[in-house]
C-alpha cells in the first residue's frame, strides 16, 4: 500500500553509481478526453499526427525498482529498435521543457463517495501550483456528458477557479472524454504534451468505443496517464492501462483516493525527468504503416534492474 509521503527519492547515475537526490514526490495519472456538452462526440479537424522518415523523437522515462526517477544516464546506455531492427541514435537530450497538459477530470456521480470530488479538486490545484511559467493547460470534465471547460491557458488561476466549481452527477462517459482530450491536445503550443485523466470509475455511458480511443492515441503524439480506483465491474483497470502504456504514459491505482497528491507527484516528477532520443529510420517507406518502436538499456555495472517507459510506435508518414 502507498503512503502519502510528501517526497521521493530520485536516483541519479555519476560515475557508474547510483546517488539519491531529494525530489518531490510524484504524481498522478492521466489520461484524457471530452466531447462537447450537449452534442454528440465528433471526429477530430486536426490532421491525424504521422512522424516522418527522416525522424523519429521518443520521450522515454526510467525508474528503479523503488519507482525513483533515475537521470544522469548517458546516449550509450541506450539501444532502440523499430520493428526488431537496431536503430542509430543522432540526438539525445534530457531536459525539463515546458508542457501543455490536458486534464481530464471525472465528475459523475460515484465522485460523491468518501467527498473524492474534494480530493481530486485539491490534486489537480496541487499539479498546477507545481507547474512552470511557460507550461500551459486545459480542463475536460465529463459524466454522461463531456465538455471543454477550459481551452490551453497559461493562467492557472483560471482553471484553478473553474475546477472549484465542478459539481458530481451522472453516469461516466470516460472513453468520450479521453477522445475529446487526444482531440483537444492538438492545439497545444509546446512541443512535451500530456493528458491526465482522473477517475473513480468505469466507463458505462460512451458513444466512443474503446478500440476507437486506442486508435486515435496510436496517432497522437502525447502521453496519457490516469489515476483512478478499480471499477466495481472489474474491467476499468485493464482498459485504461491497455490505452495508457500504448502512448509511454502511466496507469496508477491507489488504494483510495486519500493518495491522490502523491501520485499527482510522480506524473509532474516523470514529465520533467525524461530522456529525448532521436533516431533516422532505417526503413524510408512512407507507406503509412504502424512501426513497433522497443527502447533498452545497458545502464552502468552495479545499479539495479532498471524499467523503461516509452511509447510503444508510431504510423509513418503517407505519400
Amino acid at each position: 500500500m502507498c503512503t502519502l509521503a510528501q517526497t521521493e527519492g530520485k536516483a541519479e547515475v555519476a560515475g557508474g553509481k547510483l546517488r539519491n537526490l531529494t525530489l518531490t514526490a510524484a504524481f498522478v495519472l492521466l489520461c484524457i478526453s471530452v466531447s462537447l456538452q450537449g452534442q454528440d462526440p465528433r471526429k477530430p479537424q486536426t490532421p491525424i499526427f504521422r512522424v516522418g522518415v527522416e525522424s523519429v523523437f521518443v520521450k522515454v522515462s526510467v525508474t528503479d525498482p523503488l519507482n525513483r526517477y533515475v537521470t544522469g544516464l548517458d546516449q550509450e546506455h541506450f539501444k532502440i529498435f523499430e520493428d526488431k531492427v537496431e536503430q542509430s541514435i543522432n540526438h539525445f537530450s534530457q531536459e525539463s521543457a515546458a508542457i501543455s497538459a490536458g486534464i481530464i477530470f471525472d465528475v459523475s456521480g460515484s465522485m460523491k463517495t468518501n467527498n473524492n470530488i474534494q480530493k481530486a479538486k485539491n490534486a489537480i490545484v496541487r499539479f498546477l501550483e507545481s507547474g512552470h511559467a511557460d507550461d500551459e493547460y486545459c480542463l475536460i470534465t465529463f459524466n454522461e456528458r463531456t465538455s471543454l471547460v477550459q481551452n490551453f491557458t497559461r493562467s492557472s488561476s483560471n482553471l484553478r477557479s473553474e475546477v472549484a466549481l465542478r459539481q458530481a452527477g451522472g453516469r461516466t462517459a470516460m472513453y468520450d472524454a479521453i477522445y475529446m482530450g487526444l482531440d483537444q491536445i492538438h492545439s497545444g503550443r509546446n512541443e512535451k504534451k500530456a493528458l491526465i485523466l482522473i477517475t473513480d470509475g468505469e466507463d458505462n455511458s460512451s458513444r466512443y468505443s474503446i478500440s476507437e480511443v486506442r486508435e486515435f492515441a496510436k496517432e497522437s503524439d502525447v502521453q496519457i496517464y490516469a489515476i483512478g480506483e478499480h471499477g466495481e465491474l472489474g474491467y476499468g483497470r485493464s482498459l485504461i492501462q491497455n490505452i495508457v502504456s500504448l502512448t509511454g504514459g502511466r496507469a496508477y491505482f491507489p488504494n483510495s483516493f486519500n493518495e491522490l497528491d502523491y501520485y499527482i507527484d510522480l506524473v509532474h516528477a516523470e514529465l520533467r525527468n525524461q530522456y529525448v532520443i532521436g533516431y533516422s529510420p532505417t526503413n524510408k517507406s512512407h507507406d503509412g504503416k504502424w512501426r513497433k518502436i522497443q527502447v533498452k538499456l545497458d545502464p552502468p555495472a552495479g545499479l539495479p534492474k532498471l524499467i523503461v517507459h516509452a511509447k510503444e510506435g508510431y504510423y509513418a508518414a503517407k505519400n
